[in-house]
């Protein structure tokens, strides 16, 4: 059936109990099957593969990726198969939006990986447990759950708020069971498709799976003396350069600093193509001026200038300049710069999201006047929050005391953050699809460290902690808002929310060790191998960045890193104010200007890339009902997500095949 909504009047004039009525003979589906053991058991799965690849970006662009179109597109597919082969009864709507609702959550918790928790590790140069990263990150997770429970009655019940992205999912599911199927198989072979080209690709640019194949398969290195397993260079400048060093070629330079240590190199990243898809030609393109800015023209200058140099590390190796270097030494900081104020000034541009919070005070009457409680047995009870709060609360707390050294007073001190803080991202998402955490945690480090500068720890982890909590309260609702389209239990999604949860720190804590913290020959890990050249891990970066700077202050930083910090400040400003001004027509952005300094030039260029293709060939395709149109437009995300999950699931391979073979 076709999706049911309110008039825009009577959301407006009607009672709360009066639209729980309409819900409850209009849209609730209660004998339609929904958290089923199949579809706990495929979300559990689809998340932990999903959050894989989420890790994977993250740790390349710190960028969190949704996957809940994705998820819903492949389980659809998957049980279609299924039911087509005899082997399944098809997949209900409801126990689709359940999957989704798992494999979102599975998607998001991991974030902490690549931004708090890795610049933790980052400052203090101590490896965190495996186990405590999943328990720390499993219990403020929870809380963050059960934070929005009694939330989802005001925002999606009363107000009926849209949720875009929670919407478009549930759109989709509609469009896939009760209007054109065939729409949702296309979706799905066009996304298999490019996974599978994608995943032929990386196999060829690995060199973990030629040296499996050549080598343990084939036997090359017996029968025709191979030293070395033949693959594709992903940089495709390797070969200029491989023939400048025979032919004694030309070596392109900026201000005599070589283009290799700036880091700009031309690389075919399958995976940044599809972020850059996604983000769009907007984002992509401040990302590639800040890019631009940043390696083109300031690196070449401060190197020259002094202020980025070789250093001698503490084991007394000196450490030649390169990218990382120069993000290190003395780019992070106007990077950073420019993400903190631009996030700051955007969210202040939005008062609706402060005062919307101080709403629900005036609006208790209807509850306590509404008589009996026609949703009791659909909804979460309150009496979980109620009782649950205070003791994840204290727990989390507790937890960040023992395992990082934050005293326990900072730790609760922060705690009160958590509902203003959930209060303004879930009006942010339910309004936008954005979730203002990178701003938000700002607040909390500044507070926290305002309290305690002797200690990073005690800013990172109780801004980690907010606004995780407060992403996953926000999260939730909105993966709740398709239920409530279609018809489903709250209660269902919430318990699949937290199935997700502990599906992605379970899949994704492992493989952090073996992606990120990579033992060496004698079996030692190292924080060291952190940041690299495969995973810039830019969000930590900012983290580690703010950090420092609440601990150390300015006066260790180069003159020429200040006047740089307020430039940016003062040019943060203004990018922001004119993008209110325009009401968004202004087109570039604060925020991603400075992810583009700290990201890999190389990616930057390839998400620009993938930004560009997608941005003319939608522009070229613009009627309805083309093949192009339907391809480009219509098939946008399943495209980015194929090429995105293929490059991600055998780049995540090939780090397991050598670990295996050695």
């Amino acid at each position: 059936m076709a999706i049911q909504s309110l008039t825009d009047e009577q959301i407006r004039t009607w009672t709360r109990a009066q639209k729980d009525e309409w819900w409850f003979k209009n849209v609730y589906r209660g004998d339609m099957p929904q958290l089923t053991l199949r579809s706990a058991l495929t979300g559990f799965l689809l998340g932990a593969v999903l959050a894989a690849t989420s890790l994977y970006i993250g740790g390349k662009t710190g960028i969190g990726i949704g996957v809940g179109l994705t998820s819903v597109i492949m389980s659809f597919a998957l049980f279609r198969a299924l039911h087509g082969a005899g082997l399944a009864a098809d997949y209900t709507i409801l126990e689709n939006n359940c999957t989704q609702s798992i494999a979102t959550a599975a998607g998001y918790v991991v974030a902490p990986l690549y931004s708090s928790l890795a610049a933790y590790m980052l400052i203090t140069g101590r490896i965190i447990p495996w186990w405590q990263m999943i328990v720390w990150m499993a219990v403020i997770s929870i809380l963050g759950v059960l934070v929005a429970f009694p939330m989802k009655r005001r925002f999606i019940n009363e107000e009926q708020l849209p949720f875009p992205e929670g919407r478009a999912s549930g759109v989709v599911l509609d469009s896939l069971y009760t209007g054109d199927a065939g729409e949702g198989v296309y979706k799905a072979r066009l996304l298999g498709r490019v996974a599978i080209f994608t995943a032929m690709y990386q196999a060829v640019v690995s060199d973990g799976w030629m040296k499996l194949l050549q080598f343990k398969l084939l036997r090359m290195d017996q029968w025709a003396g191979m030293k070395e397993p033949w693959h594709i260079h992903e940089r495709l400048d390797s070969y200029y350069y491989q023939a400048a060093a025979k032919a004694e070629l030309w070596i392109p330079k900026i201000m005599g600093v070589d283009f290799r240590v700036l880091g700009l190199r031309l690389t075919l990243d399958a995976a940044m193509l599809g972020v850059g898809g996604l983000m769009g030609i907007a984002v992509a393109t401040s990302c590639m001026l800040g890019s631009f800015i940043n390696f083109v023209i300031l690196a070449p200058i401060m190197i020259n200038a002094g202020d980025i140099a070789q250093r001698v590390s503490p084991s007394g190796a000196v450490v030649p300049i390169s990218r990382a270097e120069i993000v290190n030494q003395w780019s992070l900081w106007w990077g950073v710069a420019m993400m903190v104020v631009g996030s700051l000034v955007g969210l202040l541009a939005k008062p609706e999201l402060f005062t919307s919070m101080f709403k629900s005070f005036g609006k208790k009457k209807d509850a306590a006047a509404a008589g009996p409680d026609l949703l009791a047995g659909i909804e979460v009870p309150l009496w979980i929050s109620y009782v649950g709060v205070p003791v994840f609360s204290v727990l989390a707390a507790w937890v960040t005391h023992v395992f990082f050294g934050v005293p326990m007073f900072l730790a609760l001190v922060s705690l009160p953050l958590i509902f203003i803080l959930t209060v303004i991202c879930t009006n942010a998402m339910a309004l936008t699809s954005w979730t203002p955490t990178g701003a938000l945690s700002k607040i909390t480090q500044f507070t926290m460290g305002a309290i305690d500068r002797s200690n990073p720890a005690s800013n990172l982890l109780p801004a980690g902690m907010t606004s995780e909590i407060a992403s996953n309260a926000a999260n939730l609702l909105s993966d709740i808002k398709p239920g409530y389209m279609l018809g489903g239990k709250p209660r269902h999604q919430a318990i699949g929310h937290v199935i997700g949860i502990f599906a992605g720190v379970m899949a994704c804590v492992p493989l952090y060790f073996l992606l990120f913290l990579p033992a060496d020959a004698n079996g030692v890990r190292s924080t060291a191998t952190l940041v690299s050249e495969q995973f810039a891990m830019p969000g930590a970066l900012q983290w580690k960045g703010v950090a420092e700077l609440i601990a150390k202050g300015l006066k260790e930083l180069p003159s020429s890193a200040l006047v740089a910090m307020a430039v940016a400040a003062v040019c943060a400003v203004a990018i922001e104010v004119a993008r209110i001004v325009t009401k968004g027509r202004f087109p570039l952005s604060a925020v991603s200007i400075g992810l583009g300094v700290v990201l890999p030039p190389e990616s930057v260029f390839a998400m620009w890339i993938g930004a560009l293709l997608f941005a003319i060939m939608g522009r070229k395709n613009k009627t309805p009902g083309t093949v192009g149109h339907r391809l480009w437009v219509e098939g946008c995300e399943p495209i980015c997500a194929g090429l995105i999950s293929g490059a991600a699931l055998m780049g995540i391979g090939n780090a397991i095949v050598n670990v295996l073979i050695g």
